[in-house]
């Protein structure tokens, strides 16, 4: 988000359907009754209103970061008219981080069931959605956001790449709860494998494995042998 963020002619929304998300579920999320009050809890008129504002002004692209699980009970009829993402990361160093935050857990909390079922859906309809894997991402920005923004119609430039630290004027207002990391990044870090996996989550890398491997196999590659970027 903070990558396509630098470009001038992209708006960003961080997202628009956490709230929504939260009336639906009753999940117990940090700064839940905050969430809520600070944005419109109703999903489809959230979608129906951000589509509607990219046709008033087309010539700004519209980039609309969502969380796989927020897309419940939901019209998803949108999808067919947006070109669709799959941001995933191995559940062996997304499971640590995201069991900080909610420490019970469960598959449908990480998304990638979701994922692969969205993904797979939007194949049938003959959509050719990207998966972008953050490991393949880390170990070649450049390489793997040339081929991203190539697939989107965008121009990649070298501002993705490197941002200012701290917070930013797209981000929710439930960024103080979760986005201590990224303030304090000023681009993409270089990957660096995670120590050894926590016992007590094996269950449930167990459960997601198999959709993370499925979405993996459709992942851009970063070009690392012969790449002088």
């Amino acid at each position: 988000m903070y990558s396509f963020a630098q470009l001038g002619n992209v708006r960003v929304i961080d997202e628009p359907l956490y709230g929504h998300y939260l009336r639906v579920s009753e999940a117990d999320h940090p700064g839940r009754e905050k969430v809520m009050n600070a944005m419109n809890c109703n999903g489809n008129a959230v979608m129906q209103d951000l589509l509607q504002q990219q046709v008033q002004d087309p010539a700004r692209r519209l980039f609309i970061k969502h969380m796989a699980h927020h897309l419940l009970g939901l019209d998803l009829g949108f999808l067919n008219s947006t070109t669709n993402i799959f941001l995933v990361r191995d559940p062996r160093e997304m499971l640590p981080s995201l069991t900080i935050q909610i420490p019970q857990a469960s598959l449908v909390d990480t998304g990638l069931k979701r994922q692969w079922e969205l993904f797979h859906e939007l194949s049938e309809e003959g959509q050719q959605a990207v998966v972008l894997d953050a490991r393949e991402l880390l170990l070649n920005p450049s390489s793997v956001l040339r081929q991203l923004c190539s697939h989107l119609g965008f121009t990649f430039g070298p501002d993705m790449l490197t941002w200012q630290a701290g917070p930013r004027p797209e981000d929710g207002v439930w960024a103080p709860y979760w986005y201590h990391a990224v303030h304090k990044s000023t681009g993409f870090a270089a990957y660096v494998a995670k120590p050894e996996f926590p016992e007590h989550l094996q269950e449930l890398l167990h459960e997601c494995e198999p959709f993370y491997e499925k979405l993996y196999q459709h992942a851009l590659r970063a070009e690392i042998q012969g790449d002088n970027e």
